[in-house]
């Protein structure tokens, strides 16, 4: 049987991916922890994209989401001396995950009219999990924000992506906003 714990985090620590330990309440780690809570409530809402809508679209590009924040997480998780170990696209941020987010931000838009007022999030299940994970992105963004102010990110790619990440998942808690199923799909396939 493969055991999970290590004891190693029983002092109040936890490694970094590369870098060395550092306090489970640093600000890298609250900033990775924060991002795996979004990916959560991401999961959340992926799994209703095909229990209750129809939507292979938007089932895709959230998984598409989760596996970016997960690269997003293995950046914050390096200490920023050691970021040359890092592979683009693997476990950096890249441009062309910033790219890749416009261009689904402005795809799910193009699909949505925006009330003339706040969004109160709630409309569907559906929309309401990606609502719940656009928060948190946010929380994630406010600690990376910090981290970058002190000079602890290895490039601005990282928040960058973060900033579009959440834009994206209010894109598409917007076209998930319906709550008719019936007529979900039918935005889905531009009718």
């Amino acid at each position: 049987m493969v055991k999970i714990y290590t004891r190693k985090g029983d002092d109040g620590t936890t490694s970094l991916w590369y870098g060395g330990r550092v306090p489970k309440h640093d600000a890298r780690t609250d900033a990775y922890g924060t991002l795996d809570e979004a990916i959560s409530a991401l999961g959340v809402a992926r799994a209703l994209c095909g229990d209750v809508y129809d939507s292979t679209e938007l089932h895709d590009d959230i998984l598409r989401l989760q596996d970016d924040l997960f690269i997003a997480g293995a950046e914050l998780a390096t200490a920023p001396e050691a970021s040359d170990r890092l592979e683009d696209g693997v476990s950096r941020v890249t441009d062309e995950m910033v790219a890749w987010s416009e261009e689904r931000i402005d795809h799910y838009m193009d699909l949505v009219e925006l009330p003339p007022q706040f969004v109160i999030p709630g409309g569907t299940t559906l929309s309401a999990t990606i609502d719940l994970a656009r928060t948190i992105i946010r929380r994630a963004e406010r600690r990376i924000s910090q981290l970058a102010q002190a000079g602890e990110l290895a490039g601005e790619a990282l928040l960058h992506f973060v900033n579009r990440a959440s834009d994206l998942a209010y894109a598409m808690a917007r076209f998930a906003d319906v709550a008719d199923p019936v007529l979900f799909e039918g935005r889905q396939r531009g009718k």
